[in-house]
C-alpha cells in the first residue's frame, strides 16, 4: 500500500467537480494515507467542509493565519510534514496562481512552502482549458516538476462537451501514488500482456476462457507507477484502459502474436500474462450457426506459442517473465515451461485467481529458487513479481 501512513493535503478549489474531492477523500483513507483537507473559499460554494472534514477524519483549513497545535503557522505546518499534495478538483484560477508564485490563500501559501511533489487535476470549461494563457502556465508547471492527472473529455456541467472534466477519480488516486513511489524502472521499456484471446467459430460465437486481465493491468500500471515506459497488449477485457501506457487492444492469438513481434525487439523487460487460447476452431463460418441438428462437432487446431516464439528470439539483456497456470503439479509443470520457453522467471498459479481481484502465485526462476506468495490483491501480487524482475535486472 504505496499511499498507507502518508501525510497528504488535499487542496480543494471552487469547480463544479468539488464533489468528486470527496469521493477522492474516502479512497485516500481507505488507502491508510492521513488526509488534511484544505478548501479555498470558492470551494466552499459546492460542498460543505462538514463533508469533508468527516471524510477525512480530519479537520478543514481554509484561513490563511489560523493556528495549529502548538502555535504553528498552518501554512508552514502542512508544507513541512505533507508527502503530497493534491489540488483536485483544479480551476484555471488556482493554476494561474500557482504558475505566477502569488500566495494569497492558505492554499497558494501551502504549495509554495512545500517541498512534496504537488499534483493537479484540472477541472474547468473546454474553452477555458485551450486559452492559450492556461495551456501556457500548465505547461510552465510541467517543466517545473508539478505532476497532472487529466483532464479527460466528455459532457460537462455547463452543456458544453469538450476536454475539461476532472480525472477520474481512480486515475487520480494512481497517479498520487506514482507520485510516492520509487522509479526504479526509469528507463525500462516493459512489454505486457493480459486478458484472454477470443477465437471464432461464427460471427457471434468464440472459444475463449475466463481470463478478466486484472493480473496484466495490474502489472502494467504498477510498472508505469515505477517509471517504465509501458505497452499493453490486451485481448478483449470490461476493464479500463489504463491511462499513461500506450494500449493495443487485440482480439484473436494471431492478433496478439502481431502485436508482441512488433513491441517485442525494443522491450527490455516482457511479462507475458495474458490467457492465449491454444487452440481454435479449423473453420470460422461466415454466418451465424444455426441450431438445426442435434449435436454439433467443431475440429480445433493449435495456434501459434507466442511465449515459445519469444523465448527464441529473446536477446541477452532481456527478462522474459511468463505465467503458468495448472491445475495439479503446479511447480513441477512451472518449472517444464520455464525451461522449454526459455524464461527467466515463470509466475505459477491456479483457476482462483481467474476473474478475481486477488491471486495466489509461486514464483521461480532459471536457477530453481521458489518463493510462494499468500493470497494478495493483484496490484500486491504485481509489485512483488516486478522486485523479482528489478534485482534480477541489477
Amino acid at each position: 500500500m504505496v499511499l498507507k501512513d502518508k501525510k497528504i493535503v488535499l487542496g480543494v478549489t471552487g469547480a463544479i467537480s468539488a464533489y468528486k474531492a470527496l469521493e477522492l477523500t474516502r479512497l485516500l483513507v481507505k488507502e491508510e494515507a492521513a488526509v488534511w483537507p484544505v478548501m479555498t473559499r470558492s470551494a466552499k460554494e459546492f460542498i460543505t467542509p462538514l463533508s469533508l472534514s468527516t471524510l477525512a477524519r480530519a479537520g478543514v483549513s481554509s484561513e490563511l493565519f489560523e493556528l495549529t497545535e502548538g502555535s504553528k503557522i498552518s501554512h508552514i505546518e502542512l508544507a513541512q510534514s505533507s508527502d503530497l499534495i493534491i489540488v483536485a478538483p483544479a480551476t484555471a484560477n488556482i493554476i494561474g496562481k500557482i504558475a505566477s508564485g502569488i500566495s494569497d490563500d492558505l492554499l497558494t501559501t501551502v504549495i509554495s512552502a512545500a517541498a512534496a511533489p504537488v499534483l493537479i487535476a484540472p477541472s474547468m470549461n473546454c474553452r477555458m482549458w485551450e486559452n492559450r494563457i492556461v495551456r501556457e502556465n500548465v505547461e510552465k508547471l510541467k517543466k517545473l516538476g508539478y505532476l497532472f492527472a487529466g483532464p479527460d473529455t466528455g459532457e460537462l456541467a455547463c452543456g458544453y462537451d469538450g476536454r475539461g472534466r476532472l480525472a477520474n477519480v481512480a486515475e487520480i488516486l494512481d497517479a498520487a501514488e506514482e507520485a510516492l513511489t520509487i522509479k526504479d524502472l526509469k528507463g525500462e521499456k516493459v512489454l505486457v500482456t493480459a486478458g484472454p484471446t477470443r477465437e471464432a467459430i461464427d460471427p457471434v460465437r468464440f472459444v475463449s476462457n475466463a481470463s478478466s486481465g486484472r493480473m496484466g493491468y495490474a502489472l502494467a500500471k504498477a510498472a508505469k507507477r515505477r517509471g517504465a515506459e509501458v505497452v499493453l497488449v490486451s485481448g478483449p477485457s470490461y476493464l479500463p484502459k489504463p491511462s499513461g501506457i500506450t494500449f493495443v487492444p487485440v482480439t484473436a492469438a494471431d492478433e496478439m502474436r502481431d502485436a508482441c513481434v512488433r513491441y517485442y525487439p525494443q522491450s527490455t523487460i516482457v511479462i507475458m500474462a495474458a490467457a492465449i487460447a491454444d487452440y481454435r476452431p479449423t473453420k470460422s463460418y461466415p454466418t451465424k450457426v444455426k441450431k438445426d441438428a442435434k449435436t454439433l462437432s467443431i475440429e480445433m487446431e493449435r495456434t501459434i506459442d507466442v511465449l515459445q516464439y519469444m523465448g527464441r528470439k529473446k536477446k541477452n539483456g532481456q527478462i522474459l517473465v511468463g505465467f503458468a497456470l495448472e491445475t495439479e503439479n503446479l511447480e513441477e509443470n512451472a518449472k517444464k515451461k520455464l525451461n522449454e520457453k526459455n524464461l527467466d522467471l515463470v509466475v505459477a498459479n491456479t483457476p482462483l485467481g481467474l476473474d478475481s481481484l486477488t491471486n495466489q502465485v509461486t514464483i521461480i526462476n532459471k536457477e530453481g529458487d521458489i518463493e510462494v506468495l499468500p493470497l494478495l490483491g493483484k496490484i500486491d501480487v504485481a509489485d512483488r513479481i516486478l522486485d523479482r524482475v528489478v534485482r534480477m535486472r541489477d
